[in-house]
C-alpha cells in the first residue's frame, strides 16, 4: 500500500507520517494488516501493508504531487490554511488546494480512498456562522463529497474539534499549545474566560483513528449542529453516515486546563504526580506539557538527605498511593531498625548484597532474605513488625528502591524504634 499524506510537515501530518513510519519498518505491530509481510512463498515477491509514504507539503514540487497521485493507494489530505494574512487565502488554500488533488487524482483515473481533515467550524453552526474559516472548509467538504458520487471513490470527511499534543505550534491556533509552551517557560498567559468549554481530540487519538480508516474501520457519524451523531450502521454511507468522526474527545473547561498545567509546573518541588488514569484528559496533558519542557528543566534535582550512613532520598509522591524513594548504605551498615502500625513498605535492592530482617513484635522468631541486585526481588515490610537493612558487602554500596503506602508525615510518623 502507499500512502499519500498532503500537509506532511504540519502537526497532524507530522505525527501521522511519523506512526506510519513506525509501522512501514515494523516497529509498531499493532496494526498486523498494514504491516509488511512477504508473500507467501510461490506468490511473488511483493508486499503486503505500507510500502511507500509520499510526504507533500508547500515546499514540495508540483510533480511529487503527480507522482503521488498517480501510485497512491490511499490519501490523507491534511494540507490547509488557518491563520492566513488575508481571509481570500482561506478559500485558496483550504478549497483550492483540495481541488488541485482531486484533479490530479481524476488525472491518473485514481480512485482511491480520499480522507479530508475539515473543522467543526465546516458546520457553519452558532458561533461559527461567519466564519471564513469554516466556509472554507465546508467548501472543500461539498467539493469531496461531489468527487465520491463522480467517480465512485470512497471520501472520508472528518470534522476535527481543537488538537493538541506533542509538536503542536505554541502562538498559532491551539490555545493549549500555547499554555503548555508558556508555563513550561516561564512566560505569562492570558485567559480571558476561564469559564469557556473546550472539546479537544488529542494527537494520539486522531491518529488512532486515521489508521482505522487506513483499514476500512473508520467511524461515521452525521451532525445536528455541532453534535456529532454516531451512526450505528457502519456500512451506512447515507446522510446518517456521510461524515466521519473520532469517537474519542475530552469537553473541559479553560480554567481547568490551566489549572492543570499549574500542577504540572509544580510537580519537581513537591514531587507530586498528579492523577493521570488511563485515557484521561490529564494524561494526555501531562505527556503534551513535558513535550515543551526546555532543556534546563528536563533535569531537576532531588534532595539527598546525607549521613555517614549512606543516603536517603524521595523520587516520587502520589495523592493517594504513596511515595517511592531510593536508599543508599554503605558498607556494613544497617538501617531501619523500627516499626509501623498502618504504614508498609516494599523494599527492592537493585544494587550490591544485604540482608533484610523483621521481626513480630512480642515474638522472638526472626524471618530472613538475604537479598542483592543480581536477583532482584521485592520483600515486604509488615505492618507490626520491626525490619532492618544490612549492607553485607565490605565494599560496595547498597542500593535499595523503597515503595511506602503513604507520604511521609512528621506530625504523625508512625515509626518506632526498636531492634529486630
Amino acid at each position: 500500500m502507499r500512502i499519500l499524506v498532503t500537509g506532511a510537515k504540519g502537526f497532524v501530518g507530522k505525527n501521522l507520517c511519523a506512526a506510519l513510519k513506525n509501522i512501514k519498518d515494523g516497529k509498531d505491530k499493532t496494526h498486523p494488516s498494514l504491516t509488511p509481510n512477504p508473500s507467501p512463498k510461490g506468490e511473488g515477491s511483493e508486499y503486503t501493508g505500507i510500502e511507500e509514504i509520499f510526504e507533500y507539503d508547500i515546499d514540495s514540487k508540483p510533480e511529487d504531487l503527480e507522482t503521488a497521485c498517480q501510485k497512491a493507494d490511499f490519501v490523507f489530505n491534511l494540507a490547509g490554511v488557518n491563520r492566513p494574512k488575508d481571509t481570500s487565502e482561506f478559500m485558496e488554500g483550504n478549497f483550492g488546494f483540495a481541488s488541485t488533488l482531486l484533479d490530479t487524482l481524476k488525472k491518473y483515473k485514481n480512485n482511491c480512498p480520499v480522507m479530508i481533515s475539515s473543522s467543526i467550524q465546516a458546520t457553519l453552526a452558532g458561533r461559527f456562522g461567519t466564519s471564513e474559516y469554516g466556509k472554507s472548509k465546508k467548501a472543500g467538504e461539498e467539493l469531496m463529497f461531489k468527487y465520491g458520487e463522480e467517480t465512485g471513490a470512497k471520501v472520508l470527511v472528518y470534522r476535527f474539534p481543537n488538537l493538541f499534543g506533542k509538536w503542536c505550534r505554541p502562538n498559532y491556533n491551539s490555545a493549549v499549545a500555547t499554555f503548555c509552551n508558556n508555563i513550561a517557560n516561564d512566560l505569562p498567559i492570558q485567559v480571558n474566560d476561564p469559564n469557556v468549554d473546550m472539546e479537544l481530540l488529542y494527537i494520539d487519538d486522531l491518529v488512532d483513528e486515521m489508521m482505522n480508516a487506513l483499514e476500512g474501520r473508520e467511524h461515521r457519524c452525521s451532525y445536528n449542529g455541532i453534535e456529532v451523531i454516531p451512526n450505528t450502521d457502519e456500512t451506512d454511507r447515507t446522510d446518517k453516515g456521510r461524515y466521519c468522526y473520532c469517537p474519542v474527545t475530552h469537553k473541559i473547561k479553560l480554567g481547568e486546563i490551566v489549572d492543570l498545567l499549574h500542577q504540572f509546573a509544580e510537580q519537581p518541588k513537591t514531587l507530586m504526580i498528579p492523577e493521570i488514569p488511563e485515557n484521561s484528559f490529564a494524561k494526555k496533558l501531562y505527556s503534551t506539557y513535558l513535550s515543551y519542557l526546555p532543556k534546563e528543566k528536563v533535569a531537576f534535582p532531588l534532595k539527598m538527605n546525607v549521613d555517614d550512613r549512606g543516603s536517603f532520598t524521595e523520587l516520587v509522591h502520589t495523592l493517594n498511593s504513596g511515595q517511592v524513594s531510593i536508599n543508599i548504605s554503605k558498607p556494613g551498615i544497617t538501617k531501619g531498625q523500627h516499626w509501623h502500625n498502618t504504614k508498609w513498605e516494599f523494599f527492592i535492592v537493585v544494587a550490591g548484597h544485604g540482608l533484610i530482617q523483621e521481626r513480630k513484635l512480642g515474638t522472638d522468631e526472626i524471618i530472613e532474605f538475604e537479598v542483592s541486585g543480581d536477583n532482584i526481588q521485592c520483600i515486604h515490610m509488615l505492618p507490626g513488625y520491626t525490619h532492618n537493612i544490612i549492607n553485607l558487602s565490605e565494599t560496595e554500596n547498597l542500593v535499595t528502591v523503597m515503595y511506602c503506602n503513604e507520604i511521609f508525615n512528621p506530625n504523625k510518623p508512625d515509626t518506632f524504634f526498636e531492634k529486630v
